[in-house]
């Protein structure tokens, strides 16, 4: 299991072994640094792409990518807007710098690389993105996306995407079950990238929920 697990540790104890990958979407093309102990070492992974495939129009304003890795989602999304501020969120501290690098030689410069309790709590966002780590556990995992939803702006959505067999079925209907609408807006090759929008005055947080 460390080697399913080791890319949502604080500090990877696995060796480093930096691996440089091409991201080719439609809009843009950039280079990332990818390392051992981070999420999609020596590639860009196919949720990742598909989600990024999959965006509408991405708004100004405060967002956040969480779980953000080395940064690909985080970097699309600064670079398609630059009027927005990218809140790069991971507990990874590997990640965190492999992001910052990459945000710096992408001409990233609104992406913010930081730890999740770093984020100020006055900020809400107008979107939010995830590919989440799904085998951070169930109870775990619920915490981590109702935190971050709980903090969306009215209307705003987040998108996610999870492999079918991980559970992104079983993930929609507990979201829908807390008052939550999700629609899936593709899925392809084992993947649903579902819109996730917030409940309206919805009382659930990530320290309330299991």
């Amino acid at each position: 299991m460390v080697g399913q697990e080791h890319y949502f540790s604080a500090d990877p104890k696995v060796a480093s072994r930096p691996r440089t990958i091409r991201v080719v979407l439609p809009d843009r093309f950039f280079e990332l640094e990818t390392d051992r102990g981070v999420f999609a070492h020596g590639h860009l992974d196919f949720g990742t792409d598909l989600l990024l495939r999959s965006l509408p129009e991405v708004p100004p304003g405060e967002l956040v990518d969480v779980g953000c890795g080395y940064g690909a989602i985080a970097i699309t999304l600064a670079l398609r807007c630059p009027d927005a501020r990218v809140w790069a969120v991971d507990v990874n501290r590997r990640a965190l710098e492999l992001c910052a690098r990459n945000a710096e030689r992408a001409g990233a410069v609104n992406v913010v690389p930081v730890e999740p309790d770093a984020v100020p709590d006055r900020i809400r966002f107008a979107a939010a993105y995830s590919n989440p780590p799904i085998r951070l556990g169930k109870a775990a995992l619920h915490d981590l996306l109702l935190t971050w939803i709980a903090r969306l702006e009215p209307e705003a959505v987040a998108t996610l995407v999870v492999q079918r067999h991980l559970g992104a079925d079983s993930l929609a209907t507990w979201l829908t079950g807390l008052g939550h609408r999700v629609d899936r807006v593709r899925s392809r090759g084992g993947y649903r990238v579902l819109a996730v929008h917030a409940a309206t005055g919805s009382p659930h947080d990530g320290s309330r929920v299991r």
